[in-house]
């Protein structure tokens, strides 16, 4: 289970343009690396990541293998009201994860 985290303003009014961060706790494997015994760690990357803020996207990455351990995202948004941000994301081995909160606009 992946663990993440997204960060904002803690003060938004409406019509603001709003720097978003997001950090997704993942190993990123390659399938390139080798464990203690040589044997390939297989690859195990995020391949889908998408973000909403209410009924609209504003955010779709398909990493890849060059991304590094615990991605970090950053994007801008604008602030047109209240709303829930979702940010989905599926990786290699069929793993999906969700983050929700509330996008609170002044």
């Amino acid at each position: 289970m992946a663990i993440a985290r997204v960060q904002w303003p803690d003060r938004i009014t409406e019509g603001d343009v709003v720097k978003v961060r997001l950090s997704i706790q993942h190993p990123m494997d390659t399938g390139y690396l080798q464990d203690l015994s040589g044997k390939l760690v297989p690859r195990n990357v995020i391949r889908q990541l998408t973000c909403t803020l209410g009924q609209q996207e504003v955010l779709r990455v398909e990493p890849s293998s060059g991304i590094a351990t615990n991605p970090y995202f950053e994007f801008y948004l604008r602030a047109d009201q209240t709303a829930e941000f979702r940010a989905e994301w599926l990786d290699d081995r069929g793993l999906q994860g969700v983050l929700t909160q509330t996008f609170n606009v002044i």
